[in-house]
């Protein structure tokens, strides 16, 4: 038996009985840009869990730092690649930016403290979620982003949660 199969979730929350989906084409960067401006000015995203999906060079870092400068984050916006994780504060907001590319234990749960962020107010973003999914909650929201060529990418998001469900529904508002 492997250490996920008997580590508890961080935080349990429920799946929607009902996902819901949209499809957005992102033609450009600044097309990433007007998406992560129209996510940070969403209040149903202040304390959501929202998973990044995509191959590497898909774009998720970069929509991570869109979002970020969006929400008001100054200063250097590093990957959290090698740290498993940044924190950054948006005003009154805290911001937790997961890349569990390297995560390999889910024992490193309980050592790093993620049980007490993901139970924190906040948002957090995960690049590689699949890493990590036997600890880790329903993503709120599931952002798959697709590269066509060089700058067009297929983005497709997906409400997990009744709160994501309520995401999608104010994005096409």
């Amino acid at each position: 038996m492997t250490a996920a199969q008997h580590t508890p979730q961080i935080v349990g929350n429920q799946a929607s009985p009902a996902p819901q989906q949209l499809q957005i084409l992102w033609r450009d960067e600044q097309d990433t840009q007007r998406f992560a401006q129209t996510l940070a000015a969403l209040p149903q995203l202040r304390n959501a869990y929202v998973t990044l999906h995509g191959d590497l060079g898909a774009g998720k870092t970069t929509l991570v730092r869109h979002w970020l400068r969006a929400l008001g984050v100054q200063g250097r916006i590093k990957s959290p690649t090698y740290a498993v994780v940044e924190p950054h504060e948006a005003g009154e907001l805290n911001v937790w930016h997961f890349d569990f590319y390297r995560f390999d234990d889910p024992r490193e749960w309980e050592d790093a403290g993620f049980r007490d962020i993901f139970a924190s107010p906040g948002l957090k973003l995960a690049e590689w979620p699949e890493k990590a999914a036997a600890v880790t909650p329903v993503a709120d929201v599931a952002i798959y982003i697709e590269a066509i060529d060089d700058m067009q990418r297929q983005v497709t998001l997906k409400g997990m949660t009744p709160a994501g469900c309520t995401v999608l529904e104010a994005f096409k508002a």
